[in-house]
């Protein structure tokens, strides 16, 4: 695992003692299911990973960047607040 991954894994996993590997976590920032369910790893990632990186974890993992800000839309209408990638 890279340390990108595992920083990102760490902020996003600690507060609510999950276990998402990188590649579970890659596709529920993509996967608009995340936001209907309300995942806390998704919204843990849109909002409280940097936006630097969260775009360099996004280019690590292969992740589609148009589905993941879909997806952060999503979360910041729900949240009431803008997030980095929901423009």
């Amino acid at each position: 695992m890279s340390k990108l991954a595992a920083q990102v894994l760490a902020t996003v996993n600690g507060p609510y003692r999950t276990k998402r590997s990188a590649q579970q976590l890659a596709a529920l920032i993509a996967d608009p299911l995340s936001a209907q369910t309300h995942n806390a790893a998704a919204f843990a990632f849109f909002s409280e990973i940097a936006p630097a990186v969260q775009l360099a974890f996004m280019a690590e993992m292969d992740v589609d960047e148009a589905k993941v800000k879909a997806v952060a839309r999503q979360f910041a209408g729900m949240a009431g607040y803008p997030l980095p990638l929901a423009p």
